[in-house]
């Protein structure tokens, strides 16, 4: 199976504003350093207006890691202004709500990804409490915690997955396309 993102059309493609709420330089961060809300899937996409606001504010970023559930194509390398970005995957070492950002400094950053489909008021609370630095809950946590996932008896894994996953048999397109992506990953040259 093949995937194809059209960056066209992609929301993402028509605003470059990120959308991002990290803790205070200036208290130390609770379980999470913050939230970036992104508007699709498509890491080629989303991470160069990530990287581009965390450069200025925190340092020039060289690699992140994601959780493969979450992502249906992780690239090994992504080109944002000026610099490549190293990516990389662990399925359970890492939450699958949390993005990983590291920079030169060395410095790291764990933020919830808010998933793409919330809407702005789940995001804003969601980015809120994942940037407090009283916060002591896992990116799973709060989003399992989110009042549309209780008000229907689900959990926030079902609410945010993608439509063609199938929760109750817990595989699903997401799972085989984040498994396709590592084969092809191992396969890749490594000079690009």
């Amino acid at each position: 199976m093949t995937t194809t993102l059209d960056r066209v059309t992609t929301p993402a493609a028509m605003d470059s504003t990120p959308r991002l709420s990290l803790a205070p330089s200036s208290v130390r961060p609770g379980r999470l350093d913050g939230a970036w809300w992104p508007r699709s899937r498509d890491l080629l996409l989303e991470l160069p207006v990530l990287a581009a606001e965390i450069d200025e504010r925190w340092g020039r970023i060289t690699r992140i890691t994601v959780n493969p559930e979450q992502w249906p194509v992780i690239p090994r390398r992504i080109p944002v202004t000026g610099h490549t970005v190293h990516a990389g995957w662990f399925t359970t070492e890492q939450d699958q709500h949390v993005i990983v950002v590291c920079s030169y400094a060395p410095r790291r950053l764990n933020l919830l990804v808010v998933p793409p489909q919330a809407d702005a008021v789940q995001a804003a609370r969601l980015m809120a409490e994942a940037a407090d630095p009283a916060n002591t809950r896992t990116a799973s946590e709060l989003l399992a915690a989110e009042p549309s996932a209780r008000a229907t008896g689900t959990n926030a894994r079902s609410d945010f997955l993608p439509s063609a996953v199938t929760p109750s048999t817990g595989l699903g397109e997401a799972e085989r396309r984040s498994d396709l992506a590592r084969s092809r990953a191992a396969s890749w040259p490594a000079a690009v």
